[in-house]
């Protein structure tokens, strides 16, 4: 059996040894069930105390009241680009966009092929999405406000979060969901595709406050209705049980082995900061981004040329260092250091990149 490598994969990414671990054992019996975790039913005990773990340990780690729902969709966050306008922007009703890039793109041609009333009020497209826009003027009359917390293809995230004052703020936070501390009053709607930063792929999280529910249409699909998911505790349908208990372990480690988002992200500062000393430090390596409005999350850099990109991007896959290459829609390479990413693994890709410099550069 090969040995694992550090995993520096955009998603599906790494997830903690200690979770896969325990998935092992609960494939064959989970809980003493006498079934595996992908036998269970969704309307058991058993998934039950999963599900209900997962809500409480997200309402916990991200200090969310009453006033918040948990909820597990499948689609993804790709699914919640349609699905929020569904839900939200009807009649003369119109919405604020903030496009920093590949997937704030995407969510909003979701809302246009709707033929929703939209505004993009702010764009770093002017410099190839590589920084995240400030002195925003939002509209006073918008439905709501949207934004994507942080941009896995060009390295990008914000640092601090706008104040919209009442009109309700919504963030994918795919990629940066539970990385740091923030203040989750600001949010009326968070979504975050799992396979990032807390989970395998098959499911979303959807975190979203009750006043948003007041103005949904009861003529929507049952499916893309956030009041069924609601009412029904995500379970409606079959939930994606396994993906969901894969989710419940991560925010179990991130609370008991890690310590909370605090302790999270003091980790990640100090992995991204080694990264970034290595390639600011350098001739040989480019960061892609502006300083200000670099990712945490995910670390984008090029090399001379495209040559020697693919030869640096061979030779840390022989010396155990996957995930490397660039998103191909730009090219060059790409260091995703997520939560279970841990910082020997950012120690050896350093040491990696400075023993390549040396050879080639």
């Amino acid at each position: 059996m090969k040995n694992r490598i550090f995993n520096f994969n955009a998603g599906p990414a790494a997830l903690p040894l200690c979770v896969l671990e325990k998935i092992k054992e609960s494939f064959i019996n989970f809980n003493e069930s006498g079934m595996s975790i992908t036998e269970i039913s969704h309307r058991s005990k058993f998934f039950d105390d999963v599900i209900n773990s997962a809500v409480l340990r997200t309402k916990r780690l991200l200090k969310l009241d009453d006033s918040y729902h948990v909820l597990f969709f499948q689609g993804g966050a790709s699914m919640q680009f349609c699905i929020i306008p569904m839900n939200f922007l009807h009649g003369n009703k119109t919405a604020d966009y903030v496009n920093t890039g590949t997937w704030s793109t995407k969510a909003i041609k979701e809302a246009q092929l709707q033929n929703k009333k939209i505004k993009i009020i702010a764009s770093s497209e002017d410099k190839n999405f590589s920084y995240i826009p400030n002195n925003i003027h939002y509209s006073h009359d918008a439905a709501y406000i949207h934004i994507t917390s942080n941009n896995t293809i060009k390295g990008t995230q914000w640092s601090k979060y706008p104040d919209t004052g009442n009109i309700p703020l919504i963030a994918d936070m795919s990629s940066d969901i539970m990385s740091r501390p923030f203040d989750s009053n600001k949010f009326d709607l968070i979504y975050a595709g799992a396979q990032k930063n807390i989970g395998p792929a098959g499911v979303c999280l959807v975190i979203i406050k009750a006043d948003m529910l007041k103005n949904i249409p009861d003529t929507l699909p049952t499916m893309l209705n956030y009041k069924t998911f609601v009412s029904k505790n995500s379970m409606y349908n079959t939930p994606p049980c396994f993906a969901i208990y894969t989710v419940e372990l991560v925010l179990k480690w991130l609370e008991e082995s890690i310590g909370g988002l605090e302790k999270m992200h003091e980790i990640n500062k100090a992995k991204a900061q080694l990264l970034y000393t290595t390639i600011d430090s350098s001739d040989f390596y480019s960061g892609t981004s502006e300083l200000k409005s670099r990712s945490l999350m995910n670390v984008t850099f090029k090399l001379k040329d495209e040559e020697t990109e693919k030869l640096f991007i061979q030779k840390a896959l022989e010396n155990g260092l996957g995930g490397l290459k660039g998103h191909r829609s730009i090219g060059g390479c790409r260091a995703s250091i997520y939560n279970a990413t841990d910082y020997n693994a950012v120690k050896t890709l350093t040491d990696f990149m400075k023993d390549f410099e040396q050879t080639y550069g």
